[in-house]
């Protein structure tokens, strides 16, 4: 039986198990969304601006470890998904995003609103189709889910011009998918692993650093079950919270520009690194002529060309951190290798316990203006550390990542890589999408909401209950953070006088809103914000004073860190 394109990609969506899609009508992709009227299962979520559906797809995605779909117009609603597509890119978040495109005969034109989607997106997409033929749809459908969630998982657009979803073929959904050239490697070689074990066997400084890939590939509990088992210290990137329990003794926090004291002097003390899924960016690495000089380092990653990329590697391992730990973890339940090594690597953990002991992550909260950080804390203490947490970017961000402790993966829903202001909010919804019976709560800047602030509606249309707590300091805090360390405190345009009434803004949306202008107020706004149904914003007014410590400048080494 022959379907027209429309009839096809939707179809197509349902056969893939896709249930819910982020979306924007506009004229190139009307014929789906008169399909998507008459069908019952799929579910469309319509935000207010296509950047919004692509970080809410994201947020999906992390939430809950499936591929997050979207679906914009042609020209600037497909243009408007580029900062999405980038930061999934960044942080190898599997999506797939459906563009609308003019006609086929008319592409290169100049039509009404085309653009070169397909070009703009080759260097901020793990691969990108255009559909030339309405036959041909169903097929690249299967292969944009199979790359966006295998391998390294990354974001897939998929460009349909208007004629192919107007034409007719025959509906044929292959039933597996074969691509030359992308055969991604999931099996750890035994040989290198096998090194890699008597490389730790022979030490008696060693770090586990744990990144995102970790989380991706639901490889948490190997994880956990290895340092537990072997005694090993474990720092995470931002990307990586959650992947290790952060109430576990052996948790050290997170490491680099803004880790913690004994994280960073770890790294730099130890005599090997284990760099599980994670990439080595500038911001965990600071000083690369500096970074870790006395470690022999061990990296996995099933990404091939992230290995060597940033800094040395002794002993490279390709394949699935799930793979790989597994048998690790083999290896290391061997008679008397744990003990052995729980043994060798007791002083080492006695002297980061010290360093945790001299410089610990504090804040002083007296009687006069909001210490962020006893805001973070109010908020861990009140969800018992249980809640989904999305951030906007900024300082809020990392006090975010420096005091709340995330004891389970994709908890954390952060913009690690590209750091993009406005994903917080979008992100909570698609989270909340996800996780319909979660507590999700998007800690923002007064700066960041305002990049994606319309999402509110969104959120007030489909009664998804994210609850907004906003650290507003009347600024764009890290950057004016920058400006008073490094540019004798000229804060040239990073103060924000003109701040709307968030209160009022959230009533105007709908929503309830809530307001805390002194210390004693803080726990009963935030208790009345999390007990109200449906979205909440609890603007919370803090002291514009409060930097983000420790902190390593930029181009330094990690031992060079400011602190309190």
């Amino acid at each position: 039986m022959k379907l027209t394109g429309a009839e096809i990609f939707v179809k197509g969506l349902a056969d893939l198990g896709v249930d819910v899609i982020f979306g924007y009508p506009g004229g190139s992709v009307i014929n789906i969304y008169d399909e998507l009227f008459k069908n019952t299962k799929v579910r469309h979520l319509l935000p207010r601006h296509e950047q919004g559906a692509v970080h809410m797809a994201d947020g999906f995605a992390r939430a809950s470890g499936k591929v997050g779909v979207c679906l914009v117009t042609s020209g600037p609603g497909a243009t408007n998904t580029v900062t999405g597509l980038a930061t999934a890119y960044m942080d190898s978040i599997p999506i797939v995003v459906f563009s609308g495109q003019v006609p086929t005969p008319l592409i290169g034109n100049d039509a009404f609103q085309e653009a070169d989607i397909v070009g703009i997106t080759r260097p901020c997409t793990k691969h990108n189709f255009l559909v030339k033929d309405t036959a041909d749809l169903a097929r690249v459908m299967k292969e944009a889910f199979y790359i966006a969630s295998t391998g390294r998982p990354g974001p897939v657009l998929v460009d349909m011009p208007k004629d192919v979803l107007m034409a007719s073929a025959e509906y044929a959904m292959p039933k597996e998918v074969k691509l030359r050239g992308y055969n991604p490697n999931y099996e750890g070689h035994p040989k290198q692993v096998e090194s890699a074990m008597r490389l730790l066997e022979e030490r008696e400084k060693p770090v586990l650093y744990v990144g995102g890939g970790v989380i991706l590939s639901n490889a948490a509990a190997e994880l956990t079950e290895f340092a537990r088992l072997l005694g090993i210290p474990v720092t995470t990137t931002l990307m990586g919270m959650g992947a290790f329990p952060g109430t576990d003794p052996l948790c050290m926090g997170m490491l680099g520009m803004h880790g913690t004291y004994a994280a960073n002097m770890a790294i730099s003390h130890s005599d090997i690194i284990l760099a599980v899924g994670a990439r080595f960016d500038d911001r965990v690495t600071g000083k690369i002529a500096a970074f870790a000089p006395h470690a022999k380092i061990v990296h996995i990653d099933i990404d091939p060309t992230s290995i060597q990329k940033n800094v040395r590697v002794d002993i490279p391992i390709v394949g699935d951190v799930k793979d790989v730990l597994k048998k690790m973890l083999k290896l290391a339940k061997a008679p008397k290798v744990a003990a052995a090594c729980k043994k060798r690597v007791a002083p080492w953990r006695d002297e980061i316990a010290r360093w945790e002991a001299t410089h610990p992550m504090r804040y002083k909260q007296g009687k006069g203006k909001i210490n962020p950080k006893f805001v973070v804390e109010k908020i861990y203490e009140l969800t018992k550390g249980k809640a989904v947490i999305a951030t906007e970017v900024g300082q809020h961000q990392m006090f975010a990542a420096q005091f709340y402790k995330y004891d389970k993966p994709r908890t954390f829903l952060s913009s690690g890589g590209l750091g993009t202001m406005g994903f917080g909010l979008p992100a909570a919804i698609g989270a909340q999408v996800a996780l319909p019976g979660a507590l999700v709560i998007d800690i923002a800047g007064d700066g960041s909401i305002q990049m994606n602030i319309q999402e509110l509606a969104t959120a007030m249309q489909y009664r998804l209950p994210v609850k907004v707590v906003i650290l507003n300091n009347g600024a764009l805090g890290m950057v004016r953070q920058w400006q008073e360390l490094f540019f004798d405190a000229k804060y040239s345009q990073t103060c924000l006088p003109q701040i709307p009434d968030f209160v009022k803004l959230a009533e105007a949306y709908g929503a309830a809103g809530f307001r805390a202008t002194k210390p004693e107020e803080v726990e009963g706004v935030l208790r009345k914000g999390f007990a109200t149904p449906g979205p909440v914003m609890i603007d919370i007014q803090t002291d514009p004073n409060e930097l983000v410590y420790p902190m390593v400048p930029a181009g330094a080494a990690l031992t060079d860190m400011l602190l309190v």
